[in-house]
């Protein structure tokens, strides 16, 4: 008898393309379909309660349904949804987003991360002048021509998508993250850089830890050659810190993006960085930006009561929700290593993720390297006993404030009886 996702992909294959709204959610032999969460759970349509570390792919920071949150959404949802004209609710989240984040000057605010990192890079063109971006192999700034590229000759930027411009693709230069080297050479051989975007701690090839002082250098180079640093916050922003990878790292872009914990779980994005930079978008300026959703007083509410919260907890929040995520990936690798098995296991904050290679993982080469059938195998066991992590091998395991000890014990717990699993495949 088909379980109820089952009959319901059934159902989606035949209205939706492939049975799913964006590709990260499909796998195979087919996705199960969610009816409920909270804290950090979630429910699937079969009834089955698992622990949650896929968290909205890093957007729930608090948790499911955090109550402050909704009920400050409620109260709004009583006096409309939306209004198309400016609230106070909008001026009063752009104080808290300059009071907390180290460059926000000014912030204009968006709805999903792909407009936040599209309006930051034509920001950073019209300030400068000039035209090329340069990416890293590997970080994911959304689906749009400027950056869904790969390396091609000479770092030239080819698309990764059918339906792409080559014309603009080949504008974006890719660079191998954790590599000051080949960076410093592509500076070299191109004198027209707009901006470098980056995510400080790059969260879309697996997760990638920065080299030491790798972010600084690539500051010191911005600096000098008078290039827009954009670090896209979309994952790292209000999670690594209350500041962002900004206050964590101790280094100021010129330009920031943010969404996912931003709003804890409703679609908001921001940018925000230097005055001098964010004036220049319409009507003050001649960068054209627009939205009818932008400051969709529903979202704006949930953000505000999310960053207020964690302002006033962020002394306690931050430590607790890193020492819940030590706990995992302590009890992970200890297993890791008993079964003697090649592996790399990368952790910052709350966030983290296993790898099937040897040796360390510290950019996309070394990530695709690694055993996507191992991990197949981990993802199948870890759901058929309630722990519910990002299907893909190239996304990223998040920690809530909602994740208990109980939480992580029986995730440690599962854990092993699937590494067990997987190295029977060996």
């Amino acid at each position: 008898m088909a379980s109820k996702s089952e009959f319901l992909f059934e159902r989606a294959r035949k209205v939706i393309p492939s049975g799913v709204n964006s590709p990260v959610r499909f796998y195979e032999p087919y996705p199960f379909f969610a009816v409920s969460s909270k804290g950090s759970r979630i429910v699937t349509a079969d009834n089955v309660n698992c622990i949650d570390y896929c968290m909205g792919y890093g957007s729930l920071l608090l948790g499911h349904a955090y109550a402050e949150v909704m009920e400050y959404v409620k109260s709004q949802i009583d006096n409309g949804s939306l209004f198309c004209v400016p609230t106070e609710k909008e001026v009063q989240l752009a104080e808290l987003i300059s009071k907390v984040v180290p460059c926000a000057e000014m912030t204009r605010l968006v709805s999903t991360g792909l407009e936040a990192t599209m309006n930051a890079i034509r920001l950073a063109r019209a300030f400068t002048k000039k035209k090329k971006v340069i990416k890293f192999e590997g970080c994911y700034h959304g689906a749009y021509d400027y950056v869904l590229v790969s390396p091609g000759s000479d770092g030239v930027g080819v698309p990764t998508s059918e339906g792409l411009v080559e014309e603009v693709s080949s504008q974006t230069l890719v660079v191998p993250y954790n590599d000051t080297s080949e960076l410093e050479q592509i500076v070299k051989r191109n004198e027209d850089i707009a901006c470098i975007i980056i995510e400080p701690v790059p969260a879309n090839m697996g997760l990638i830890i920065p080299d030491k002082q790798y972010l600084n250098e690539i500051r010191k180079i911005t600096r000098q050659l008078d290039i827009v640093l954009i670090f896209d916050e979309v994952v790292t922003g209000f999670r690594l810190a209350l500041g962002g990878a900004s206050e964590f790292f101790g280094i100021k872009p010129d330009l920031a993006t943010f969404a996912k914990a931003m709003g804890n779980g409703f679609p908001i994005a921001a940018i925000s960085g230097k005055k001098e930079i964010m004036q220049q978008f319409a009507p003050g300026g001649k960068v054209y930006q627009a939205s009818t959703y932008a400051g969709n007083p529903i979202s704006v509410s949930a953000s505000i009561a999310t960053i207020e919260m964690l302002m006033y907890s962020k002394n306690d929040l931050y430590p607790r929700i890193a020492k819940t995520c030590d706990r995992i990936v302590d009890g992970i690798k200890d297993e890791l290593e008993e079964l003697d098995l090649h592996f790399a296991l990368n952790a910052i904050g709350s966030m983290y993720q296993l790898f099937f290679t040897s040796g360390k993982v510290d950019n996309a080469k070394k990530a695709h390297k690694s055993s996507l059938v191992m991990f197949k195998r981990l993802y199948d066991e870890l759901l058929q006993s309630g722990i519910f992590i990002p299907p893909s091998q190239f996304e990223t395991c998040f920690v809530s404030n909602a994740h208990s000890e109980d939480d992580a014990d029986k995730t440690v717990e599962s854990y092993n009886d699937a590494l067990r699993k997987v190295k029977e495949i060996l």
